[in-house]
């Protein structure tokens, strides 16, 4: 619980009756690798905050796993439009390591939306710095070589390329998994 009130601190200040109110409304949770938090075709009912360990989040596409989103400690997820319109979703939500999770249910993500300023703010820039992170993503496709992207993600999410599958790496970013490996035999770390 404390990285989370330390991350929402690092944007917005809070009184004691703010971290009071968070604190319940706010679930802590330890899950087991391999769990899905959430499948296809089921409503999200909540927002995640990772505390330790991965997720990752992903489509079945004609019988493929194309992973969307690799999401390592210290971030938000949630499955967004389909907590937001609470219609069905698309999506996969899986733990690929043992993790601990904090979640907010759409009846207290709501409450807290409408009864205090702060939350707004937090969402706000959340939702901000995912999607500049969804425009670069997509730019990255446009721009950079599978060798560029990789070297990338593995600058930006070093724990992330040590701890998660080839294959889970090489879909994130839009390879094979054979291909991923011939570029990291070319690179010499």
């Amino acid at each position: 619980m404390e990285n989370l009130l330390a991350y929402i601190k690092s944007r917005v200040s809070l009184t004691p009756n703010d971290v009071d109110l968070l604190k319940k409304h706010l679930v802590y949770e330890e899950v087991p690798a391999q769990t899905h938090l959430l499948k296809a075709g089921n409503v999200e009912r909540y927002i995640y905050f990772l505390s330790d360990g991965f997720v990752k989040g992903y489509q079945n596409i004609d019988g493929k796993m194309v992973v969307q989103h690799l999401v390592s400690e210290n971030d938000f997820f949630t499955s967004l439009e389909s907590f937001m319109t609470e219609t069905i979703s698309m999506d996969y939500y899986e733990t690929i390591t043992k993790c601990s999770l904090i979640k907010i249910s759409k009846p207290d993500f709501d409450l807290l939306q409408n009864e205090t300023d702060f939350w707004q703010t937090v969402v706000k820039e959340v939702t901000n710095e995912h999607l500049n992170c969804k425009l670069e993503r997509v730019r990255d496709f446009q721009i950079l070589t599978a060798k560029e992207r990789y070297l990338k993600f593995v600058d930006q999410y070093p724990k992330l390329a040590l701890n998660v599958s080839i294959e889970n790496i090489a879909s994130f970013l839009g390879m094979e998994p054979q291909s991923l490996s011939r570029i990291r035999k070319q690179i010499a770390f």
